[in-house]
């Protein structure tokens, strides 16, 4: 397949978890475990994109690339967008986006989505889903649920139980997992669009996409993705599944 560019966005500021790009796991900031997933890729280059100079020294001082991006980008896809000028990458290069805080990402992951995108010629970005075995999550707000069309396209991604039905039927619905490959002319067309009716009431970017009639490509993922770090609880949870014990 064709090569692609890894892409993490690494931001300091967090509601719930200030600075967790930096926090030390098994000796090692997050940021480098999520570094070391996507080399463990395909990927024919891996940068972390930040605003943050304490980010960016970090990174450097394990020898990763890093790509300083504008500190108003409202949305991590704005700061793909910066990298991929700053890149000059041609219009149907590949770019994975690789989200800061999944230390415990599968490489195989990142190959299949973008394995996905380079198979879809007209599709503008590619993703992943897993089918729901907790009906519970089925409404909780926080698991994106997704419906895809018998082509593999995205229909719809919402924080509400789709489809709708009984909510027992947990295989029926898909959590959309928030790992995406897109084409670079995709990433540099997106900037330009404003936020979007139904992006703004799911709280949803991939909404702005859909709504200007671009295809999104989706798969179930054909590895266990875990959870990444959002919480104090989830940053203990990594750090006892890598073996950093602390008393």
């Amino acid at each position: 397949m064709k090569s692609f560019v890894a892409v993490i966005p690494a931001r300091f500021g967090s509601t719930r978890l200030p600075g967790k790009p930096l926090e030390n796991i098994a000796g090692q900031p997050m940021i480098w475990h999520v570094y070391q997933r996507a080399l463990e890729s395909e990927a024919s280059r891996v940068l972390v994109a930040t605003d943050d100079e304490r980010i960016a020294e970090a990174v450097r001082a394990f020898g990763g690339e890093v790509a300083l991006t504008d500190s108003r980008h409202p949305t991590g896809t704005d700061r793909l967008a910066e990298v991929v000028d700053q890149l000059a990458l041609p219009p149907e290069a590949l770019v994975v986006n690789v989200q800061g805080d999944e230390p415990l990402l599968p490489a195989a992951a990142i190959n299949q989505v973008a394995h996905l995108l380079a198979d879809a010629a007209s599709s503008d970005i590619a993703t992943l889903c897993e089918p729901i075995s907790d009906p519970q999550d089925v409404t909780d707000p926080h698991q994106v649920k997704v419906v895809v069309s018998t082509s593999g396209r995205a229909l719809y991604f919402s924080r509400a139980p789709i489809p709708s039905g009984s909510l027992q039927a947990a295989s029926t619905h898909y959590r959309h997992i928030g790992l995406y490959a897109y084409r670079a002319q995709f990433l540099r067309d997106f900037t330009g669009w404003a936020p979007t009716p139904l992006e703004q009431a799911e709280r949803l970017e991939q909404l702005r996409a859909l709504e200007h009639d671009r295809h999104i490509q989706v798969a179930v993922s054909s590895h266990q993705i875990p959870p990444g770090v959002d919480t104090e609880a989830d940053l203990a949870r990594v750090r006892q599944i890598l073996g950093d014990v602390r008393v």
